[in-house]
């Protein structure tokens, strides 16, 4: 993609678009010598080796001179903002598993109840599909330990491990009133992070939940088998809730199967280059590795109803970066019905560099602008239609933090610098106004959750208890939405410093 600068100092990169989870596209950019546009401060640089080498003879007792100098590093980059970040092994190996959607394990979505790990679902072809795990499972213990008092992280950690390793797991299956052990060999898990289901006669559901290695195959043969139940699909509704990000690339080609051929999907602006791009829906752009096209694939096998059938995108709070791009391209492209709540705001595009054979640096590159030239950075989409979680409002929507709450976050490149504008009286009553929205929402959720232990508070996503979802149906059918009578459109709050 960009001008070959200097052989010797070429690195491939990988660029990012997550919120959470960064990118594994196999996108080149150089690190280049910038020795004429930014020479080297020698002095500083100085003043950092006669620090370390204090530490090392002076220090009380002996360091770890590898640890000082990766936690300089580490704290050099998290200085920049919340999205860069130094990769020690460890968090290496974690990031890249996150990003392909693979890791070794049983293969189950779970969640927690009663204090013990609830089977939401096994996935696919996994061991525990193969093994006869059904929803509503609970596991009570993982070989010799007992799941009571684990988080569910220890859980996951625990049912993790080598492939080719069995793990024994207790299993009490509510609706028969037994318990039984079951052995499972671990092997390479494959996410799902696409699910599809016909809601209702005419009107399917299709949820991504993050932008991984395998979403827009996974996406492509999901919906194809969608429109092979219901040629004529009369709606769609693409569920982006809670969807953090990840992968550019999956982004783009996502939107380009609901996109005419060759428009705009987002553009990047940054210092290198290779970070002023366009994305179009030019199979050029999505298309890594070459091979098969799964989005023309899926645009011929349904005739390319997907570019027409009647289309609401449904967003929240949670919805980040390249979930950002996608409903952001659909709204500008008048391509569909944005519904629900305004989104996080993480407008900017992170480009990952392996510093070695298992360490790596994640660096913010560019901002992203949606086709209209719009920077959602700081401030996210807002939707065409204000719709809440639940009848009786966002009831928790308060406490998820979104990209402006975050310390040293980017402004969006079109407001005033951080430090250069004190708050205003209205920037400063509207945050006293959200810190007594999260008070409340902190005493409801105590409130529920002793009323209810362990219960889930909010509708599964997809259910018939999704409002969110009725309400998309609704306008999908031209009948009334109960719009929010409490939400209003947030700007871009001052930077912290």
């Amino acid at each position: 993609m960009g001008k070959q600068v200097n052989q010797k100092l070429k690195i491939v990169g990988w660029v990012a678009a997550g919120a959470l989870a960064g990118s594994l596209t196999t996108v080149q950019l150089q690190a280049v010598a910038r020795g004429s546009l930014a020479p080297l401060p020698l002095e500083e640089l100085q003043q950092l080796a006669a620090v370390f080498g204090m530490v090392k003879s002076d220090y009380v007792e002996p360091v770890d001179e590898k640890k000082l100098i990766s936690e300089a590093i580490a704290g050099m980059v998290s200085s920049l903002d919340p999205h860069s970040q130094y990769f020690d092994k460890k968090s290496f190996k974690e990031f890249r598993e996150g990003t392909s959607g693979r890791f070794v394990g049983v293969g189950i979505e779970i969640t927690m109840e009663d204090g013990l790990v609830k089977v939401v679902s096994p996935i696919e072809d996994s061991p525990a599909f193969r093994a006869g795990l059904k929803s509503g499972d609970l596991i009570t213990k993982i070989d010799d330990t007992a799941v009571k008092g684990l988080s569910i992280n220890e859980a996951v950690k625990l049912m993790r491990g080598e492939p080719r390793t069995k793990v024994l797991l207790t299993i009490f299956r509510k609706d028969e009133n037994r318990s039984f052990p079951v052995t499972i060999t671990r092997e390479e898990i494959k996410t799902q992070s696409v699910k599809t289901k016909m809601v209702e006669p005419g009107y399917a559901w299709v949820r991504v939940s993050q932008f991984q290695d395998r979403t827009v195959e996974d996406f492509a043969r999901k919906v194809e088998e969608l429109y092979k139940a219901d040629p004529k699909l009369k709606g769609v509704v693409l569920d982006l809730r809670n969807d953090p990000g990840g992968l550019l690339d999956a982004a783009v080609a996502l939107s380009a199967a609901f996109l005419p051929e060759n428009v705009t999907v987002v553009s990047t602006n940054g210092q290198l280059a290779e970070s002023k791009s366009t994305y179009t829906t030019s199979p050029q752009h999505y298309l890594r590795r070459g091979g098969p096209d799964p989005i023309a694939h899926l645009t011929k096998a349904t005739n390319g109803a997907l570019r027409t059938v009647p289309l609401v995108v449904l967003v929240n709070e949670g919805s980040a970066s390249a979930s950002e791009i996608v409903a952001g391209a659909l709204q500008d492209h008048k391509r569909g019905i944005i519904l629900g709540s305004q989104t996080f705001g993480k407008g900017s595009v992170q480009t990952v560099r392996p510093l070695g054979p298992d360490t790596g640096l994640k660096l913010t590159t560019a901002r992203y602008y949606t086709p209209a030239g719009r920077s959602i950075q700081a401030k996210g989409i807002v939707p065409d239609v204000m719709v809440d979680e639940t009848p009786e409002g966002n009831l928790f929507a308060a406490l998820r933090t979104r990209e402006a709450d975050l310390t040293k976050h980017l402004t969006n490149g079109n407001e005033t610098k951080a430090g250069e504008a004190a708050m205003t009286d209205a920037q400063r009553a509207a945050e006293q106004q959200r810190e007594q929205e999260r008070e409340s929402a902190r005493k409801r959720l105590e409130d529920e959750a002793k009323k209810n232990p362990n219960q889930r508070l909010l509708p599964e996503f997809g259910s018939d208890k999704d409002f969110q979802l009725q309400q998309a149906l609704n306008k999908l059918k031209g009948r009334p939405v109960l719009i929010s009578k409490t939400q209003t459109e947030r700007s871009e709050e001052k930077k912290d410093n």
